[in-house]
């Protein structure tokens, strides 16, 4: 029932980024635009993404379990670092020249659209390059 409810979740998250315009790289990239043609219909998407998650955490934080019954596990750290805020740009810097993050991406590539399968492999790769540098740290970081 777990795997439904998240299928399920999943769907209407990917229908909400394709009905919204997050899903279209041209839209992103002219929201993106400041100091050119910019398109500001995504903040609004935006904001009422945060308005949401907002709402969301702050019920989440006061639960042991989920509405499902799955134990819940918020993040620990609120602490704002080097390696935080060299990740942020990062991601940033990718959507920008990309015009896609990791949710949009998944979803243009379910549709069949070579970027963003070149997108989601490019991640993938990326990923794992992260994780094997991760793990390589932690082994050398040992006493």
């Amino acid at each position: 029932m777990l795997k439904l409810n998240a299928l399920l979740a999943g769907l209407i998250f990917g229908v909400g980024l394709i009905v919204s315009g997050m899903a279209n790289p041209a839209k992103v990239l002219g929201f993106l635009d400041v100091a050119g043609n910019w398109d500001p219909s995504l903040a609004f998407v935006m904001a009422g993404a945060i308005a949401i998650g907002f709402a969301g955490f702050t019920v989440a934080r006061q639960l042991k379990h989920s509405l499902l019954g799955a134990p819940m596990s918020m993040p620990a750290s609120t602490r704002v670092d080097r390696r935080l805020l060299a990740g942020s740009a990062l991601f940033g810097a990718g959507w920008g020249l990309a015009g896609f993050c990791p949710g949009p991406a998944l979803v243009s590539a379910g549709s069949g659209e070579s970027k963003a399968i070149l997108f989601v492999i490019a991640m993938l790769i990326g990923m794992k390059i992260f994780a094997l540098a991760e793990q390589r740290s932690a082994q050398t970081n040992r006493p």
